[in-house]
């Protein structure tokens, strides 16, 4: 689906045929004989240090409700949510994605199944807003002179001329900054001193500030929403975590072109404990904010 959001898949019989077709080579090159600039012992130890840093307990924390700390049910376990260092993330509710006309709806797909969460999310976010809680609010944006997209990207798909990122769609210039399609829905359009994120990858800490701003505010755990499931949001995920984020994914909040797709990506980040974070319901978490 969608041209290969993330790449290509082939088995390794079709990979060894296509290398048999290559030319040879007279003298085969070695990783090991390549130039390397190997790291001194001092470097490593900077590079350990760094990552160390990463995970260092915050020096700032937002105010109100410090020692408030939360239980919501959740899966695999429950999910312990500090208040204080909680902050809700919003991924790619965007027009893009999200309305008819827009980039999702011309390559094909149903948007009436991703606005299906946008009721749960809205109230979820009315919630959080109430608890005080940072938000940040995501989309996949370009710059107009398209300087942050790989060609990768934008060769992905073999999309025809009009659907490639930056041409003239129905709602502007596809997937660019400021352009009428690159904007939030509605239902979730962000208020004043909430923070607006333009990410140019799927992940929402890749060429971002991301990190740096949710540590400067102490955040340790993250609400997770939005679309679509198994792209954005799950790659935002695993991205999180792999920083040292607890992350609760909220199962009616986020929604995908492919219901299987969602229900696959639910299971695999509750999966072994809680690999990636946890699932609950907005219900659920809205029940433990309000208690």
């Amino acid at each position: 689906m969608q041209g290969g959001v993330f790449g290509a898949v082939a088995d390794s019989e079709a990979l060894l045929k296509a290398f048999k077709n290559l030319p040879s080579m007279t003298k085969p090159i070695s990783i090991m004989q390549q130039k390397q600039n190997p790291k001194t012992p001092a470097t490593v130890q900077a590079s350990n240090d760094r990552a160390t840093n990463g995970f260092h307990e915050p020096t700032t924390t937002p105010s109100g409700e410090a020692d408030r700390v939360l239980k919501v049910p959740a899966k695999p376990y429950p999910y312990t949510l500090p208040i204080s260092r909680t902050a809700l993330i919003m991924i790619d509710f965007q027009k893009d994605f999200m309305c008819e006309g827009g980039f999702g709806a011309a390559l094909g797909n149903d948007v009436t199944l991703l606005r299906s969460c946008l009721p749960a999310a809205a109230n979820l976010l009315a919630a959080c807003r109430t608890a005080a809680m940072p938000i940040i609010h995501t989309m996949e944006a370009h710059k107009p002179d398209l300087s942050d997209l790989p060609p990768a990207k934008l060769n992905r798909g073999c999309l025809p001329e009009g659907l490639r990122i930056g041409d003239k769609g129905h709602m502007g210039r596809i997937l660019v900054r400021g352009e009428p399609g690159n904007g939030i829905v509605d239902e979730m359009a962000p208020l004043e001193g909430e923070k607006l994120l333009y990410k140019p990858g799927k992940g929402s800490f890749y060429a971002t500030n991301l990190e740096p701003w949710l540590r400067s505010y102490g955040i340790t755990h993250l609400i997770i929403t939005g679309v679509t499931t198994e792209v954005c949001v799950q790659t935002t995920m695993r991205e999180a975590n792999d920083r040292g984020f607890d992350c609760l994914l909220v199962s009616d909040a986020t929604a995908s072109y492919s219901s299987a797709f969602k229900q696959a990506t639910l299971e695999m980040v509750v999966a072994q404990g809680g690999i990636v974070g946890w699932v609950a319901d907005s219900d659920a978490v809205i029940s433990a904010l309000q208690a």
